[in-house]
């Protein structure tokens, strides 16, 4: 069956090593989690649902929100039709009748009885193998362990890889690799619909091959939520939320089209319609199982996700985090995932946060000092007393800001903290009777009132929550934590400081300039950190109750007190599900917050991922006529330089309330301690401490505003869906009809002219370097998400094809279309490329000529002269969102010269100091090569000026490389230099024999 998964002798030496890569064309051996519905009919096969977009008209098929038969309805099977595929059916019915006499661990395979007689169901019991070593297991470890138990068939998994689980303590450090299952795939639509697109072409591709185009189907439930793209083209309005809508689905009406369409097409796909809220949030307070009940077999929910803050589901004792697209992809199609065994950072908390302190604040000090710890590829776990004293919406902001820490996962056990909030979003109490029974039989469930088993972590960090200051972060990079006292300062400095990511080179004499302009025939000025949007927005906070309602309460005050935030601000809130408007309306707060610009302006991202709408043309003129250093003050979790909003250079976030307190004051140079933020009605001055509720306040209008009803009301509502979502019509057909013409959905190049002989490894020979980088290079600087510039490539390519300016919309929202996302990549207008000594901007030298060209008319020359290309980059290449577009961008410059060559030109390799987990992975699945300088080693130190031609060797037989070895590289002006070669798994390697990710899906798919 190994040799099934390879094409040559040498793919089978890797498979072989591999000992489980591979694809199963039917259920994969993963039994329990694949045939996971959501929820599933009780007595029906979970395989046989199809899970459909709101607008399905058939409604005597219903599906109960829980798989044990409990309670209120999932979004979109509520009306999910029936889909029978025997086959699959088939295959699915021989598995589960043989799955439990397959598994080695049988004889783990126990019955959880119910209080009052019967059971929940049966379960593989972690006890039962009476190890001691798994007594002293992170409950993170546990739940890997678990699932690799349960999925055992000592073919995609092992008796050998759960024995290394079971000994962690010493495995981890080895760096050995795992298989994992998640038991679901969550996306949102800017990541999926390019995975949809990568889908419906990989149909194409199975059918020109002449294998079975039905094959390309999830596996795993799949929960796609549309949130991404929503912007705020009206703001301080009443109207706001439809207005903006109208305008969502005017730009998006393709884009939303094609994902009904691929809800209907694909089985197992749940698409939650636009306007319903973020996915995270939703995630956080409704599609999260915590332990999954299917066919009466328990155990633990696990998901992966095609976004970084995926991770915000930790907060609930859930294993999440963030993958790239095609990783994505692959999972859906049963593809075991490969993954180094972590190593788990302890982090223990003690003490209680003091008056005045938020979530918010919490999280910037533990991102700080996690980055500091170093913590990148390794799951963090929060135990200790303190946990007691954090509600489980402070642990998920915590969790949900993983990615800025660097971690894999920032992860919360189950405790008494998860039940009670599960009730109050609505979960049953037999369902939460069931999750409580079931961790606690398995060891997974953390009971601070009993004595706590000391376990084992890789490394310890300790926060006292009393020593949590009230901080923002910025004003370029998420870890740069600001305590709001050094606030003023700290601005001072930065305005000084050389153009850096603390600095931005202001002359002393320019310092105090001030931009006077009319705003609709009122007297208006800016000055350098003058504040011009003030955005409460981002799952990171939207969904905790306590910053919310406390924003609400400092409007409030402000109001009372005569404070009025100034018009020219671009006010916004945006919540990240409707529960936050309703307990907003209940508490009376919501009109506060109204009263100073702050009103509803969609349910979405919105501002945090850079759909913030355009600025008043008044204040866009100030602020670019007269170089202003302009500010946005935001509740994020990403404030990386042209992110927020092309003309905010300042970029701080910032909890819900002091969102409103610096919109308030109108500018981040402001000391609160000593400053006044305005003058009230009575002519005195206004402070912070004025404004600013207690902690007891927040927790008294909490208490009596958030309400389990409000949750399930919410969560109803969804499955009506909405008018204009219901009104697509779409296709039936099970292939997609690509049209030619579309600047939204479009073929991408990816399988063309693909064959079932993999193309082996590549090397690459006299290369120029296409871009030479320094440090801190996120995935927003090689594909942004934000709007596309109307002198870039991308805006040529778009009039050209008839596409008014007005229409342009995003990046993110065109991911489907890999013409418009290849000539995005690199156009961040704040990259900053050192071949351009100190000038910012999408461009680079062509190194033959000389000349400065746009990145991608650079690539296109070097493409028609044959040319490769490399890149050359710092510290923490990648980092920020996981957006595979940061791959497949590179890799697809390639493609409009691709055909008139053999073989392919383009960026081969990026070579770096270090590379962001998921952004390495995706270089990988696009068959990128991933380079490491040595330690203490760089572009810098070996003398590369990146004006010199590059050739890597690598061998031309793919069983001649390993994972992690070292290789050597050469320029053509002698200099020769040893790098590591970061495919990190065998599986890896298999990867790159095929040419990426997705060809070795299809030619295993095709060979099954």
């Amino acid at each position: 069956m190994h040799r099934a998964y390879s094409s040559t002798a040498s793919s089978s030496s890797i498979l072989l090593r591999a000992a489980r890569v591979g694809i199963s064309s039917s259920l994969s051996k993963t039994s329990v989690p694949l045939s996971l519905s959501r929820p599933s009919l009780s007595h029906s096969s979970p395989t046989s649902i199809s899970y459909r977009s709101l607008s399905l008209s058939r409604p005597s098929f219903r599906s109960l929100r829980w798989s044990n038969g409990v309670d209120w309805r999932s979004p979109l099977s509520f009306r999910a039709q029936i889909r029978t595929d025997a086959p699959v059916i088939e295959r699915f019915q021989r598995k589960i009748a043989t799955m439990v006499s397959e598994n080695p661990f049988k004889g783990i395979f126990t019955s959880l009885p119910k209080p009052g007689g019967g059971e929940f169901g049966k379960f593989y019991s972690l006890p039962a193998l009476n190890d001691p070593r798994i007594d002293k297991l992170p409950y993170s470890v546990r739940i890997l362990l678990e699932s690799a138990i349960r999925n055992c068939d000592n073919f995609q998994v092992t008796k050998a890889d759960v024995e290394k689980i079971i000994d962690w303590e010493n495995s981890s450090p080895k760096l050995v690799e795992i298989p994992f299952k998640p038991a679901r795939v969550l996306l949102q639509d800017f990541t999926g619909v390019p995975a949809v697109v990568d889908l419906a072409c990989m149909r194409d591709a199975m059918n020109k091959l002449g294998g079975d185009s039905n094959k390309i189907n999830p596996l795993v439930p799949v929960d796609l939520v549309i949130d991404h793209s929503v912007q705020v083209d009206v703001a301080r309005n009443e109207n706001a939320v439809q207005a903006n809508m109208e305008h969502e689905f005017r730009r998006n009406n393709e884009r939303f089209g094609f994902l009904k369409w691929g809800s209907n097409a694909f089985h197992n796909m749940l698409v939650v319609p636009p306007g319903s809220g973020i996915v995270h949030q939703v995630n956080l307070e409704y599609l999260g199982r915590v332990v999954f009940n299917t066919d009466d077999i328990l155990y633990p929910d696990s998901v992966v996700g095609t976004d970084s803050h995926t991770t915000m589901i930790d907060g609930l004792g859930v294993a999440g985090w963030g993958v790239g697209g095609i990783e994505a992809e692959a999972a859906m199609l049963g593809q075991p995932m490969s993954m180094v065994l972590p190593g788990v950072v302890g982090f223990k908390l003690s003490g209680k946060l003091q008056n005045g302190v938020t979530a918010t604040d919490l999280v910037l000090t533990v991102t700080q000092m996690l980055r500091k710890h170093g913590v990148v590829g390794k799951f963090v776990e929060f135990y200790g007393e303190g946990m007691g004293k954090l509600s489980l919406a402070d642990r998920a902001t915590i969790a949900n800001m993983s990615p800025e820490y660097g971690a894999t996962m920032g992860f919360f056990p189950v405790d008494h903290v998860t039940l009670q909030y599960l009730k109050l979003t609505g979960r049953s109490d037999e369902t939460v009777a069931m999750i409580e029974a079931y961790l606690r039989a398995n060891n997974m469930f953390v009971d601070y009132n009993e004595p706590q088993q000391e376990r084992v972590y890789s490394s310890y960090v300790e926060l006292d929550l009393a020593n949590v200051e009230p901080c923002i972060s910025g004003p370029k990079r998420p870890h740069d934590r600001v305590r709001i006292k050094d606030m003023k300062a700290d601005w001072h400095s930065c305005l000084d400081n050389k153009v850096g990511f603390k600095g931005f080179g202001v002359p002393k004499e320019e310092q105090d300039k001030v931009a006077k302009f009319s705003f609709h025939g009122q007297h208006a000025e800016l000055k350098h950190g003058s504040v011009v949007i003030a955005a409460i927005t981002s799952c990171t906070n939207t969904s905790n109750p306590s910053v919310m309602l406390g924003a609400g309460l400092v409007a409030k005050k402000a109001c009372e007190l005569g404070l009025e935030v100034k018009p020219w601000v671009k006010t916004s809130l945006a919540p990240g599900s409707g529960v936050v408007t309703k307990y907003l309306l209940q508490s009376g707060l919501q009109k506060y917050l109204n009263q100073q610009g702050f009103h509803i302006v969609g349910y979405g991202c919105t501002t945090c991922i850079g759909n913030s709408g355009d600025l008043d043309e008044s204040v866009a003129s100030a602020i670019s006529d007269n170089d202003i250093i302009a500010s946005a003050v935001l509740s994020g979790n990403r404030n990386f330089e042209g992110r927020v909003h092309p003309l905010t250079r300042a970029n701080y976030l910032a909890s819900p309330p002091l969102v409103v307190a610096y919109a308030l004051a109108g500018t981040v140079d402001i000391d609160f301690d000593k400053e006044p933020i305005g003058t009230g009605k009575d002519g005195k001055g206004i402070y912070f401490k004025d404004i600013w509720p207690s902690n007891e306040e927040i927790a008294e209008v909490v208490q009596s505003s958030v309400l389990p009803d409000m949750f399930k009301s919410t969560y109803e509502a969804i499955t009506k869906g909405n008018p204009m979502w219901n009104s697509l019509s779409v296709p039936s057909a099970s292939l997609y009809a690509w049209d030619p013409n579309s600047t939204y959905i479009h073929e991408p190049p990816y399988f063309k002219d693909m064959t079932m002989d993999p193309p082996g490894p590549h090397g690459v020979k006299d290369a120029y370097c296409l871009l030479n980088f320094g440090d801190s290079i996120t995935t927003d600087h090689i594909s942004p998400a934000g709007s596309i510039h109307k002198d870039s490539p991308a805006a040529k390519y778009l009039l050209e094809r008839g596409v008014d300016r007005r229409d342009f919309n995003s990046y993110g929202s065109r991911r489907g279309n890999d013409e418009v996302m290849a000539r995005g990549t690199f156009a961040n207008i704040r990259l900053v490329n050192k071949f351009l000594n100190g000038e910012v901007g999408p461009k680079t030298i062509h190194i033959p000529s000389g000349e400065k060209l746009s990145v991608f008319d650079a690539a296109m020359r070097y493409k028609a002269a044959g040319k490769d290309t490399i890149v050359l980059a710092g510290a923490e290449y990648g980092s920020g969102s996981s957006r595979d577009w940061a791959a497949k961008g590179p890799m697809l410059l390639v493609f409009t010269f691709l055909f008139l060559y053999r073989r392919r030109q383009g960026v081969k390799a990026v070579i770096a100091k270090s590379f962001e987990r998921i952004h390495r992975s995706n270089l990988v699945g696009m068959g990128i090569v991933p380079l490491c300088f040595k330690s203490g080693e760089d572009a810098d130190t070996l003398g590369l000026t990146g004006h010199e031609c590059y050739t890597i060797d690598l061998p031309s037989n793919v069983s001649e490389i390993r994972p992690g070895q070292d290789v050597a590289v050469t320029t053509d002006t002698g200099k020769t230099f040893t790098c590591t070669l970061r495919f990190d798994t065998e599986v890896e390697l298999a990867y790159f024999d095929h040419g990426g990710i997705l060809p070795y899906v299809i030619r295993n798919l095709i060979k099954q």
